[in-house]
């Protein structure tokens, strides 16, 4: 189980790197969009990170379930956003900046919530 939860891991932060990715690719244009990169991105980071959570209490690890809630939360209002606005010929700037904003938090929110860094 410990291989499957490196690879969800992997998967899980690949998506991030693309949602992140297919927002900051648009930082200079003058009109932005839900790219494809952002759209699948935000899809695989919340699958798999829902799948690891998954496979982290099948192994009976003691999981941050208020991390795991607010991480969740997060995501979640990003891929509504996402998926609400793919189809448009454009978002406004402040969706934008908006979107961006989400995804650095939800890093964060990993990278700073973690008694593995302590």
């Amino acid at each position: 189980m410990d291989l499957l939860r490196q690879i969800l891991l992997v998967i899980h932060i690949l998506g991030f790197s693309a949602l992140i990715g297919g927002l900051l690719v648009q930082a200079g244009r003058p009109e932005r969009v839900v790219n494809s990169a952002m759209r699948d991105g935000v899809g695989t980071a919340f699958v798999a990170g829902i799948a690891l959570v998954g496979v982290l209490q099948a192994d009976d690890v003691e999981v941050d379930n208020t991390k795991v809630a607010v991480k969740g939360l997060i995501g979640l209002v990003l891929l509504i956003l996402i998926m609400a606005n793919a189809r448009k010929e454009r978002i406004p700037n402040g969706l934008w900046a908006g979107l961006l904003l989400l995804s650095i938090a939800n890093v964060c929110v990993a990278v700073f919530w973690s008694s593995v860094h302590a």
